[in-house]
């Protein structure tokens, strides 16, 4: 029987209480490693053609592995988001960033299929719609000491329904937005001794967003993208009389662009977008955001300007009125890193090569791409091995190690610490000269 690697049995171990019976944990756990080392389509039968080579399979059993077996994807997302935590975020607030993905899916009886817009594909004057599910993540922002940028670590993800097949199920549609609360929602139940910051894009910069934070606000932090004309009021003035209806708002205050025009523009230095550093010019303001019916937000607005000139003027805002304005720019910037992240699970993860069709496959296969993406990097980070910085490709120009890298050198090191260390004829590769194994490994390691 093949063990699993030393160096990953605490992960490990603390997933498979997840899955509840022992024969489901591992066949699980050595599906999500033979994910890993399989190149081209993450389909069942891809993954078994690997998995077969190293290990005796039963392929019935893999294949109801998803649509039959009883077994919950949230205390999954639990245990990894506090292995995450407790190894990067031991203390402080945490920084999450979420966003949606559209995965392209082939056919006519895929359980949640529906047309959705694909943002990287439209524009402003031309939208571009795909068919296919549109994914809801929550990640974790973490630093590396050896990458030169933070990386975005999925930990929850939900299928967004559309009208149609919620009405059909008897369920009250939600929008992106309602769903993305409540991941939040579940994360601050998991840890309610934890802070977090929660940066989206314009998308979850909506008033019904920023009154969920608001609520929150002793625990969560809102930065999203703000609108020039904004409705700003002052706070609404203590009621001197008892008759009559109390007032909802203050006076109004100057629209952000207003104000903008007449202010004079402060000079910060900032960590931009990717990781880099930039020269930009802010104005900041404040007031409480109104929307009829609804009440009013206390907000923080921060007014943006390039000076490379490379970059659109932006308006940020953060119902967290404490934060400076340095700190708002690069909390929204690192908020690119979950687009790093869906495009890295593309290319290397076939984040939209699955081929499951039926309601529980769908609702398991992708969020475990995404969990598989998470626990890549917990594996480099993990790796027995004495440097980091050696274990990557390097060339003129480049800084600090990639996906990509983490995925060659995690490869590397299951084909030749595990795979090849226990089954059979595999010491015979082990024995082979250095430039032999290394040519062997650079073949059959290449992140695809």
């Amino acid at each position: 029987m093949i063990r699993v690697p030393q160096e990953f049995k605490p992960l490990l171990s603390s997933l498979v209480v997840t899955f509840g019976k022992p024969a489901t944990a591992r066949r699980m756990i050595f599906f999500s490693v033979a994910a890993i080392l399989t190149v081209g389509d993450r389909t069942v039968s891809n993954v078994l053609r690997l998995l077969s080579l190293i290990d005796a399979v039963n392929p019935s059993t893999y294949h109801r592995l998803f649509s039959h077996r009883r077994w919950s994807s949230r205390p999954l997302a639990y245990a990894i988001a506090k292995f995450v935590i407790e190894r990067w975020v031991p203390k402080g607030v945490i920084r999450l960033c979420g966003d949606e993905t559209v995965d392209g899916h082939r056919g006519k009886k895929v359980y949640g299929k529906a047309r959705h817009r694909d943002a990287v594909r439209s524009s402003h004057s031309n939208t571009v719609f795909r068919y296919g599910h549109k994914w809801i993540v929550l990640a974790i922002l973490i630093d590396l000491s050896y990458c030169n940028r933070p990386f975005a670590l999925p930990v929850l993800v939900t299928l967004y329904r559309s009208k149609e097949t919620n009405k059909k199920e008897g369920r009250r549609h939600k929008t992106p937005a309602e769903l993305m609360c409540g991941l939040l929602a579940l994360l601050m139940h998991w840890f309610p001794e934890r802070k977090f910051q929660f940066a989206g894009d314009g998308a979850y910069g909506t008033h019904q967003v920023a009154r969920f934070a608001y609520r929150h606000h002793q625990r969560l932090g809102l930065v999203s993208k703000f609108v020039a004309d904004a409705n700003l009021f002052r706070a609404p003035p203590r009621r001197k009389k008892k008759c009559g209806r109390p007032a909802t708002k203050g006076k109004a205050l100057p629209k952000p662009q207003d104000v903008v025009a007449k202010s004079k523009t402060k000079r910060l230095r900032v960590r931009w977008y990717g990781g880099g550093w930039r020269d930009v010019e802010v104005v900041t303001g404040s007031g409480h955001w109104y929307k009829s019916g609804k009440g009013l937000v206390p907000v923080l607005w921060v007014f943006v300007r390039d000076l490379t000139g490379t970059h659109r003027d932006e308006y940020f805002f953060t119902t967290d009125t404490s934060m400076s304005a340095k700190a708002v720019i690069e909390m929204y910037g690192g908020r690119w890193n979950i687009e790093t992240t869906f495009q890295e699970m593309r290319s290397h993860l076939g984040l939209e090569t699955t081929r499951g069709w039926c309601q529980q496959t769908v609702l398991r296969m992708a969020p475990l791409l995404f969990c598989l993406y998470t626990l890549t990097v917990i594996f480099f980070d993990t790796m027995a091995w004495s440097n980091p910085h050696v274990r990557v490709k390097q060339w003129t120009g480049k800084e600090g190690t990639t996906f990509s890298d983490m995925m060659i050198s995690v490869r590397r090191y299951l084909w030749m610490e595990w795979v090849f260390a226990q089954v059979p004829g595999g010491q015979a590769v082990l024995k082979l000269p250095i430039a032999a194994r290394t040519l062997i490994a650079y073949g059959i390691t290449q992140a695809a």
